[in-house]
């Protein structure tokens, strides 16, 4: 019973060695206290640092501030398994656990789902694609951060420019009272 500290810098080597799909790159700073109670393993883990993860929007890396603070309990078994996000069971004549893939499951989960460069930082070649082909509904507020003004794409050449011409194909339509309906 006890506790013990144990630090670790994880840099691309260590994301070239997982091979995981979010992150391929990165600068994190890991800092664990394990605390040993008389049938369980207590992990808890600060992470902190830098990855690079590729923009939502243009693809280009970007770098990312991770910042997290996690849990996790290990208790011995029959056989290896995840009870929960926090409780792992591994065999007893195992005794060990590699805490690698946790690590990078972390840094992962920390990953917001859209990742964007900072307005003006996006590839421009890429942005300017991205605008020639985005579908924006009249209503669209562009909300969400989005640097591209698509304003100036969008046209209106609805119906009332045909109306407004004088088109006598048009005058029937005029005199119907749709209000009644």
């Amino acid at each position: 019973m006890g506790n013990h500290t144990y630090e670790y810098e994880l840099d691309n080597k260590f994301f070239d060695a997982i091979d995981g799909e979010e992150v391929r790159k990165g600068d994190v700073k890991v800092k664990v206290n394990v605390r040993r109670t008389s049938s369980t393993f207590e992990f808890n883990f600060d992470i902190e640092g830098v990855v690079k993860v590729p923009c939502t929007r243009c693809l280009d890396d970007m770098s990312l501030d991770i910042d997290t603070s996690n849990r996790l309990i290990v208790k011995f078994g029959k056989e290896y398994s995840e009870e929960s996000d926090e409780i792992v069971i591994i065999p007893e004549e195992e005794g060990e656990i590699n805490v690698a893939w946790f690590l990078y499951e972390f840094i992962a989960l920390t990953i917001p789902i859209k990742h964007v460069h900072p307005p003006g930082e996006c590839n421009r070649v890429v942005s300017s694609k991205y605008r020639k082909h985005r579908a924006v509904s009249s209503d669209d507020d562009d909300s969400d951060g989005d640097e591209i003004d698509l304003d100036d794409d969008d046209s209106d050449t609805g119906e009332d420019d045909d109306l407004q011409s004088g088109d006598p194909r048009w005058d029937p339509l005029r005199n119907l009272n749709i209000d009644d309906n």
